[in-house]
């Protein structure tokens, strides 16, 4: 199982990694905190402090057509928020 997706590039992850050195990823939906941990630990090389993670609900949308109701939903996505010892950084942009 590859605990690490992709990380979160966008505006607000960056503030957040440059201001409070969080960096944010997603990540599968089955990890817990320690197995999340100790990937970022093994791929970038860093020591985490701490790991928070929430998961986002899939969306339902529906709409009528000719052939009738159609319903769909996007997929469940886990986010996981780590918190880097201070002084050392990773280098999201690298990996791209």
């Amino acid at each position: 199982m590859s605990v690490l997706i992709k990380p979160i590039i966008s505006e607000k992850a960056n503030e957040i990694a440059e201001k409070r050195n969080r960096y944010t990823f997603l990540v599968d939906t089955r990890a817990n905190k320690s197995e999340i941990k100790y990937a970022v630990e093994q791929t970038y090389g860093v020591s985490v402090v701490a790991v928070r993670t929430l998961i986002s609900a899939p969306v339902v949308k529906s709409k009528y057509t000719k052939t009738g109701l159609q319903v769909g939903k996007t997929n469940k996505l886990k986010k996981a928020m780590v918190d880097i010892k201070e002084g050392e950084t990773i280098d999201v942009f690298g990996n791209i």
